[in-house]
This record gives structure tokens, C-alpha cells and sequence, in this order.
């Protein structure tokens, strides 16, 4: 009889131990991860467009200091003289040949490279718009602010600290996700008319530029490559803090979708293949529009 109390106290205790753990909140990173959940955040959301209109007094400041941040990056390394990302190897060649300043510069190839996108049928967001303007401006303040001619030291010191400083900034301003720059849009819109990987777009278009660069008398070494090892590695490390997730869905009667999915999440086109893109496309592809709903940032309204 003793026996038989004991098992129904067991039994009735551990049912009560169920029932709490079932109407407890989930918490993020239960189970094995859960001391790491304390001291690193979540895996960021895919990194869709999401509208201006979604809390734009939380990402529009990211965006911007994002972009802020981005445009002074490039200041520092080239003021370190030893070596730039692809990109500011043109502008700097492109100096040697013109009267317009590094931002000037990057603002024009900005737009041109916008007009690329008129066929490859990219759409521009206000995020490419404010990549223009913003980076342009902080770029050629920061080239203003810092000194030229330093001593070795501490151009290595700008060197790493401009590779870092950008890493995070491209954290950022991807993180708010307004949509992609100029030169992004350009390397995924490449991507989806060809039918060829991110990557090796992304590595065509940057030799290319690098190559055209070099021979206008950019600055190419160590740092070009520095910042070609370390810049992903860097962003991917930063992104879980600053990657916006999405509004959750409220539940909504009779399975109905909410709004937002059957507009679509615009990753996907055609019967549902992805575009291989995790640079924000705004474009609404027709796998969404037929009511798509396996992407979390299609389940919100």
C-alpha cells in the first residue's frame, strides 16, 4: 500500500513537471545550446527585402549608420596605402584620370552600374538609393579627416582596422534589410539571367574590376588581399546581431494566408527555384504569389 502511494506521488509529480514545461514559453537555444544563447544571439533570418513600411524608426537609423560606417571603412584603408578592396582600386585609378574626389566617383559608378540593372530586371529599393548617397559622402569625409603620409605602423593598424570596421558595417546596413546596393544588385541580378552561382559572378565582376583598376594606378597588395580572406568572415561573425527579423505572424481563422506570403517573400521565382540570392531581392517571384508559405518572412502581415 506504501508502495502504491509512492508510485501515484511519482506519477502525479511528474504529470504536474509535464504540464509546466508544455505552458512554458520555449526558450531560445534550449537544450544543449542553451548557456551559449546567453552570449551569441540566433542564426540571422534570410536576408529578404522586407518592406519600408516594417518599423522603419528601428532599421532606417541602422541602415544608415550601416552605410555611414561603410563609406569611412574605405577611407581608412585606402589612407593605409597599402592595398584597397576591388572596388576602391577603380575609384582610386579612376582619381588619377579625373578632377572628381574618391566619393564623387563611387556615387557615378554607382549609377552607372544602376542603369545595368534596367536589363538584368532588377528593381531599385531606397536601401540602393541611400548606398549611393551616404557612402559617397562619409567616404570622402573620412579621407578628410585622416592624414596621409603616416608611418608604417600605423597605416598596418588602419589597415586591419578598416577590414574589421567594414566587415561589421556591411553587418549592418545588409542587416536592416533595405535592399541591395548598386553593385549587389548587379552581381544577383547577374546571377539569376545566367544561371550561374553567386560566388562565381561575384569573383568574375571583381577581377574584372580589380584588373581595370590596377591598370588605371590603383592602389593593389596586401591589403586587397586581407581584405578578400577576412571581409566574409567578419560580416558572417556580425550578422546574427544586426540581422532584422521579421514582425511574427499573428494567427489568422480557417487557415487563411496572411497578407504579406501571398505577396510573396521574393526569394523565389518561376516554379519555386530559388535565386540563389541572399542580397535582399525585392522582386515577388510566382511560387510566392501562389501561396508560398515555407519562408518565415512570408508568415507576417
Amino acid at each position: 500500500m506504501q508502495q502504491d502511494s509512492t508510485n501515484h506521488y511519482g506519477r502525479e509529480h511528474l504529470r504536474r513537471h509535464e504540464e509546466r514545461l508544455a505552458s512554458a514559453p520555449p526558450e531560445r537555444g534550449a537544450g544543449p545550446t542553451r548557456l551559449m544563447s546567453r552570449t551569441s544571439p540566433s542564426p540571422p533570418p534570410p536576408l529578404t527585402y522586407v518592406p519600408v513600411g516594417e518599423r522603419p524608426l528601428r532599421r532606417l537609423p541602422q541602415l544608415l549608420v550601416g552605410l555611414a560606417l561603410y563609406g569611412f571603412s574605405l577611407s581608412v584603408m585606402v589612407r593605409a596605402s597599402l592595398g584597397v578592396n576591388p572596388w576602391s582600386v577603380l575609384y582610386e585609378g579612376l582619381e588619377n584620370y579625373t578632377s572628381m574626389s574618391f566619393g564623387t566617383i563611387s556615387a557615378v559608378l554607382g549609377v552607372l552600374v544602376l542603369l545595368l540593372w534596367i536589363p538584368l530586371k532588377q528593381k531599385p529599393t531606397l536601401g540602393t538609393v541611400a548606398n549611393i548617397l551616404v557612402l559617397a559622402y562619409s567616404s570622402d569625409l573620412g579621407l578628410s579627416l585622416i592624414p596621409q603620409h603616416l608611418g608604417l605602423p600605423t597605416r598596418a593598424g588602419l589597415l586591419v582596422g578598416g577590414v574589421l570596421l567594414n566587415g561589421l558595417s556591411v553587418a549592418v546596413y545588409v542587416g536592416a534589410r533595405f535592399g541591395p546596393g548598386p553593385r549587389d544588385g548587379l552581381m544577383t541580378g547577374a546571377s539569376a539571367v545566367t544561371g550561374r552561382s553567386i560566388r562565381l559572378v561575384r569573383t568574375v565582376i571583381e577581377i574584372a574590376v580589380l584588373a581595370v583598376g590596377g591598370l588605371l594606378g590603383g592602389s593593389v597588395g596586401v591589403g586587397t588581399v586581407l581584405y578578400a580572406l577576412a571581409v566574409g568572415p567578419v560580416t558572417q561573425f556580425f550578422l546574427p546581431w544586426f540581422a532584422y527579423r521579421s514582425t511574427p505572424a499573428r494567427p489568422l481563422p480557417h487557415g487563411r494566408m496572411p497578407r504579406a506570403a501571398s505577396q510573396g517573400c521574393g526569394r523565389h521565382t518561376g516554379a519555386g527555384r530559388p535565386t540563389g540570392s541572399p542580397l535582399l531581392e525585392p522582386q515577388v517571384g510566382a511560387a510566392c504569389r501562389a501561396g508560398h508559405g515555407g519562408c518565415e518572412d512570408c508568415r507576417h502581415e
